[in-house]
């Protein structure tokens, strides 16, 4: 993973590296690997995973489909292209 850091601008480069590595899930296996998991809880874990990413799967399908509304959008502002 890489992060430039523009005009000695550390601590800007810093919150780009944290907030790559939080979308990467990086700091969530950290937490995970400190302690021991029990295989049962593991297995709870990843059900509970799972359930989530088909309730997401088939949010989003009927968003697309129109049958519920999706998110909605920040207006832009009139300045930016």
């Amino acid at each position: 993973m890489q992060v430039l850091v523009r005009d000695n601008n550390v601590d800007q480069a810093l919150r780009v590296l944290k907030k790559k590595l939080q979308r990467e899930g990086v700091f969530r296996e950290m937490k995970a690997r400190s302690a021991y998991e029990k295989p049962s809880e593991r297995r709870a874990r990843e059900k509970q995973e799972a359930v989530r990413r088909s309730r997401k799967a088939a949010r989003k399908q009927a968003q697309f489909e129109g049958l519920i509304p999706g998110p909605k959008r920040k207006p832009r502002p009139a300045g930016r292209p």
